[in-house]
């Protein structure tokens, strides 16, 4: 089926939870397209968007891993903005490996490297009418160590300041998109990790979409934004 061309385009720019990493699946099994929260969000939002997945296992806001090449997202971000151009909706939730103990990041720094990714789209993209993008940064679930598979699936990468510091993040992420003028959502009002303690429960994903749809459709009817023709 051809895509309408008049459809809004909401690129949804992530990690592991974004791509469908089960929380609960020994043999991590990419959830399908119908129960990943980025497919449930195309349900929600109807035939009028068309959702655009971008999400990698690893991936990080501007950080490299010194033997998984690929995963820094900043290098990735532009060309992305570029190959999917014209996008009406940028949707970003990252920061959550940028915990692990191997970065040692502090939460003022994961959301600083995040209001790079802004000027990007202030600079490389627009929507088909040349204006700037609705932007949505999303902060993540917190990381669980308690959950019931934590300690064997997960907690090698991360230590308890990782654990901490996800408690934390959502407030530095929200001061960045206050001083910027974009939207923010914290994905941990409404959902949590499964049980390996990092990836989104599967109740979770619908819960987060859900948010994300909510945002994003009433910032369409505040700024009273015609659809692209």
């Amino acid at each position: 089926m051809i895509t309408d061309p008049g459809v809004w385009r909401v690129l949804c720019f992530g990690d592991s939870n974004t791509h469908g990493t089960p929380a609960d699946d020994p043999d991590y099994v990419r959830l399908r397209a119908d129960r990943r929260w980025t497919g449930v969000l195309q349900r929600l939002l109807g035939a009028g968007f068309d959702v655009v997945e971008e999400g990698l296992n690893g991936r990080t806001t501007d950080v490299d891993y010194v033997d998984r090449p690929g995963c820094n997202g900043r290098a990735y971000f532009v060309p992305c903005l570029q190959t999917h151009h014209p996008l009406d909706v940028v949707v970003i939730m990252l920061g959550t490996n940028d915990l692990k103990s191997c970065f040692d990041r502090t939460p003022q720094e994961i959301a600083n490297a995040l209001d790079g990714y802004l000027d990007d789209i202030t600079s490389h993209v627009a929507d088909r009418h040349g204006h700037g993008p609705v932007t949505v940064l999303v902060s993540p679930i917190w990381i669980d160590d308690e959950a019931a598979s934590y300690q064997e699936v997960t907690s090698a990468s991360f230590d308890s300041r990782g654990v901490q510091r996800s408690r934390e993040l959502g407030e530095a992420i929200q001061r960045v998109a206050h001083h910027r003028g974009v939207l923010y959502a914290d994905a941990a009002d409404v959902s949590h990790a499964g049980g390996d303690g990092i990836h989104l429960s599967l109740d979770s994903h619908g819960a987060l979409a859900a948010l994300i749809a909510d945002t994003v459709l009433q910032a369409i009817h505040t700024t009273s934004v015609e659809p692209p023709s």
